[in-house]
């Protein structure tokens, strides 16, 4: 396949912080899938007459399936928010789809039964089998467990390509960054060089009339690892103490010149979507040039560099166990973070 719409689709999440129960909060889980579904499809129906190609990747917003914690103890968010890797929120999701014969990625918060006391922000790929092909857990957030926080112990459950993981596919390799990770240009850099050529950004981020920090970097993002990005914002938040639209807007898709093909205002919408053409990426790749910015990358230069610890690894590990994750513990660990920079 040479060229394909790509649609961003920025949906409200609904929030499950104030459910009442476990139960309630399963059932808002279960109703956000549902409708999910239902815009999915209203959203191919209208694109496939819009535009010349197909929707073949729909990228949903971060955590849209619950919103984010505000407080919540470990045990209390794994047990409202947390989908199991084998659970029925996949096997919907992939019924999806399967329907519409296109790829699905999105954000959602996560439990592993190799960590039972931690839960983890996985980004993930679901193909038109109803598969999922991709997981990632995010490597950099602020209060949440990250396999970097357990790094060793990560490595030996799962091995080094479960960092950075890429899958090839009829539409691309496709790769996946969550959220704010689009801030740290070493971890799209890292899955560039793994291969990836459209990185699909579940993102739920401020909506500004100037420009965003995001946003500078999502271009930025696209321009120096020659890929496409397809970004996803929530339309907002909803159910919560927190004002519902200030994460809203943006949602967008980026081509490897670094040039915003299309992006949606605010409120639920479709308007992102843009075509992607792997046939002129692969070209703009191959292709020895002063702008060919990926094959002029000397990686060794930067070992050195890349050697130094800032932000300590293992850092949830104390004497061969995992400790309880907690903001005092996060802020505390970026504190060292802070003087191992000399600042």
């Amino acid at each position: 396949m040479t060229s394909y719409l790509a649609l961003p689709l920025q949906i409200t999440c609904h929030a499950v912080n104030a459910t009442n129960s476990v139960k309630a909060a399963r059932e808002s889980i279960l109703r956000s899938i549902e409708g999910c579904g239902k815009l999915i499809a209203g959203s191919i129906g209208f694109s496939n007459s819009y535009f010349p190609e197909n929707v073949r990747l729909v990228v949903l917003p971060e955590y849209f399936l619950t919103g984010f914690p505000m407080g919540e103890s470990t045990e209390v968010w794994q047990e409202k928010a947390c989908l199991s890797i084998d659970g029925p929120e996949y096997e919907l999701l992939g019924a999806i789809a399967v329907q519409h014969q296109l790829y699905i990625s999105g954000n959602v918060y996560e439990l592993d039964h190799h960590f039972p006391e931690l839960y983890f922000q996985s980004s993930f790929i679901v193909d038109p089998q109803g598969e999922v092909i991709l997981r990632y857990r995010r490597l950099n957030s602020m209060f949440s467990p990250t396999p970097h926080d357990l790094l060793d112990k990560y490595l030996e459950t799962y091995g080094e390509q479960a960092l950075f993981p890429v899958v090839d596919t009829e539409i691309g390799k496709l790769a996946c960054i969550a959220s704010e990770e689009i801030l740290f240009p070493e971890i799209a850099r890292a899955l560039m060089l793994e291969g990836a050529e459209v990185f699909c950004h579940s993102s739920s981020e401020m909506g500004s009339a100037l420009a965003t920090p995001k946003n500078i970097a999502k271009r930025a993002r696209a321009f120096e690892n020659m890929a496409y990005v397809v970004s996803a914002n929530s339309a907002g938040i909803a159910d919560i103490e927190f004002p519902t639209h200030s994460t809203d807007g943006h949602s967008q898709v980026v081509d490897f010149h670094g040039t915003v093909l299309a992006e949606a205002k605010t409120g639920e919408s479709t308007v992102g979507a843009a075509p992607v053409s792997l046939n002129e990426l692969r070209h703009a790749r191959r292709t020895p040039s002063m702008t060919n910015s990926i094959a002029r990358q000397r990686l060794e230069l930067f070992k050195r560099t890349y050697s130094r610890s800032i932000y300590e690894a293992n850092n949830l590990v104390q004497d061969g166990e995992l400790a309880q994750p907690s903001r005092q513990h996060f802020i505390k660990t970026q504190q060292n973070a802070i003087k191992n920079l000399g600042l």
